[in-house]
């Protein structure tokens, strides 16, 4: 029998502000409760107002470690790839938001943290630091990342490129990449809409991709970034909506 080890929360200390901020964050035992609650209402809104499609449910990862990337047209995406997770997962499942949209002030940082469990990624002055945290947090507790690769949503419609943070999250580990694709979500709210239209969704998954071969370098980080841009715009390919 291993020996018990006490070891504090991560955020232990710190005032409310920058715990809802931290990348070490810590769930409590309100938490749990509150997201239960919200992913339930989540996806009984995308069934009825989205009519929200799964394709290639056999590629859902049933265990952590993971990230899951997809094309970013909306900010329906996290809360449609959120919702499809088993339940068992999900409470372990952190969205990588904006911190400049979603961690700014302290309301939208509550919800972004006690709804979403989210964990900002700061698109201005990114800290190289934050995202070896986030690489070992990812390995060590383990736990799964939602990811949008292009870093902005965007503004046409059409797929941006994948930037390399991706592959400095992952390159060279055993966690492996669900590629994923989301049609619909444009369409039914764009940047330039505050509220939704009922159009319909699709959210494709395919197999996922290793990242354990790739090196853990510059050139490794682009190969992956690159690698899976092609692997979510071959999903585009048969994701169509009719």
């Amino acid at each position: 029998m291993e020996d018990w080890t006490y070891r504090p929360a991560g955020d232990l200390g710190l005032p409310l502000r920058e715990r809802l901020r931290s990348l070490r964050r810590e769930g409590g035992l309100l938490e749990p409760a509150v997201r239960a609650a919200w992913w339930a209402a989540v996806k009984a809104y995308l069934k009825a107002c989205h009519r929200l499609e799964l394709r290639g449910r056999e590629h859902l990862p049933h265990s952590l470690p993971f990230v899951m990337v997809s094309n970013h047209a909306s900010h329906l995406d996290a809360l449609i790839l959120g919702s499809v997770l088993p339940w068992h997962l999900r409470e372990r499942v952190h969205p990588l938001a904006a911190g400049d949209t979603f961690f700014e002030s302290l309301p939208m940082s509550a919800f972004a943290a006690l709804a979403m469990n989210a964990l900002p990624l700061w698109r201005r002055n990114c800290d190289p630091r934050d995202i070896e945290a986030l690489r070992r947090r990812l390995v060590d507790q383990p736990c799964g990342y939602i990811l949008f690769p292009e870093g902005t949503r965007t503004r046409t419609g059409r797929m941006g490129p994948f930037k390399r943070g991706l592959g400095m999250l992952v390159a060279g580990s055993n966690v492996p990449v669900i590629p994923c694709h989301i049609e619909g979500a444009f369409e039914s709210l764009p940047p330039n809409r505050s509220w939704p239209r009922l159009h319909r969704i699709r959210l494709t998954i395919g197999p996922p991709l290793a990242a354990e071969g790739i090196p853990n370098d510059r050139d490794g980080w682009i190969t992956l970034a690159a690698t899976a841009e092609e692997r979510v715009g071959d999903l585009r390919m048969t994701s169509g909506l009719a």
